[in-house]
């Protein structure tokens, strides 16, 4: 197998959700089998049920642990013990399916900080689930952060086909979101939002900054964030060498980014990307973890308990996020 190949660990998911069933239509694309050495990470009756739900069938070969993952010259299986099929009943939060979720990921991180893996694209997850079954963190991302002893800013990304989209706050109430918006958070979401599309494949970034009032301020009678915090720190990015422009109002940035202009934006809050990207492509959608020493990304469309089960799973936003998990993973094991 050429060496410029990835080696991807792939995980099956919330054992309630569409998981093991996008998992399973996603091999049967032959196009993305292509593009890496593929490790699934999960328990052997979950990968065999998500096939059934799928009306797939994908044989396997087994690996005793992930540093076998390379040697392969096609998909394997690294089968798990982490959930009995009982305790599971679909469509349903369960702290044991969120205890599955996290023994399957850390089992993976520890396999990419070996260097046996260069990326992991996991499966939709439940973030009650896991809270239930142990998750002491806000989000998963946080969780990465914690067992990869990250101390340097983090971010997450979405992304809708090529654009790129990073934030400066996350999961907090909206009414403490103003107050996240400072020049550090700024210059720190667009140099991490610039290094993830570098690894992506896109040499040179365009990246545009979202204004957090309406109108962008309005010259400062809609608010001065714009004036005193936000166009000033833009300037410091350019100073530092990501080229950033803006601010920009929010209810047109996404309208320039669609038409082409930029690669990346920068938002003051999570709704304010989220809403746009689900709108323009829910389907589609990915979510990248940023700021982590490996690239880990999963469907932005979550566990869809609603359909869970029932063999009528969309995989392209599975499909893409596994393509930027290979993207990034190739960039990754060639630095």
């Amino acid at each position: 197998m050429p060496q410029t190949q990835p080696c991807i660990a792939l995980t099956l998911g919330d054992p309630a959700g569409i998981g093991p069933e996008l998992v399973a239509r996603l091999l049967a694309d032959r196009d993305a089998v292509g593009q890496a050495s593929i490790v699934v990470v999960g328990d052997r009756w979950l990968w065999e049920e998500g096939q059934r739900v799928a009306g797939l069938r994908h044989e396997l070969p087994e690996i005793a642990s992930l540093a076998e993952a390379r040697d392969q010259t096609g998909p394997v299986l690294l089968p798990t013990s982490t959930i009995k099929p009982e305790e599971v009943e679909y469509s349903q939060v369960n702290g044991l399916c969120g205890a599955s979720v996290l023994e399957v990921l850390t089992l993976c991180m520890d396999g990419a900080s070996d260097g046996h893996v260069d990326a992991i694209c996991f499966a939709p997850l439940n973030k009650l689930s896991m809270k239930q079954g142990g998750l002491k963190h806000e989000d998963e991302l946080h969780f990465f952060v914690d067992h990869l002893k990250v101390e340097t800013p983090v971010c997450e990304f979405n992304t809708l086909g090529n654009l790129w989209t990073s934030r400066i706050s996350s999961h907090i109430p909206l009414a403490e979101a103003a107050s996240h918006v400072t020049p550090e958070r700024i210059l720190s979401a667009t140099r991490l939002i610039h290094g993830a599309l570098v690894a992506a494949g896109i040499e040179q970034p365009r990246i545009g900054v979202a204004a957090l009032n309406p109108h962008a301020g309005e010259g400062g009678t809609c608010g001065r964030e714009e004036i005193d915090i936000i166009a000033p720190a833009i300037d410091a990015c350019r100073d530092a060498g990501y080229p950033a422009h803006g601010p920009f109002p929010a209810d047109t940035i996404f309208r320039r980014a669609r038409d082409g202009e930029f690669d990346g934006i920068v938002t003051m809050y999570h709704d304010q990307g989220q809403i746009a990207l689900k709108l323009m492509g829910f389907e589609r959608g990915v979510t990248v973890q940023g700021g982590l020493p490996i690239p880990i990304t999963t469907p932005a469309h979550g566990t869809a308990f609603d359909i869970a089960g029932q063999g009528n799973a969309n995989v392209d936003a599975m499909r893409h996020a596994f393509d930027i998990a290979c993207r990034m993973g190739r960039h990754h094991a060639g630095r």
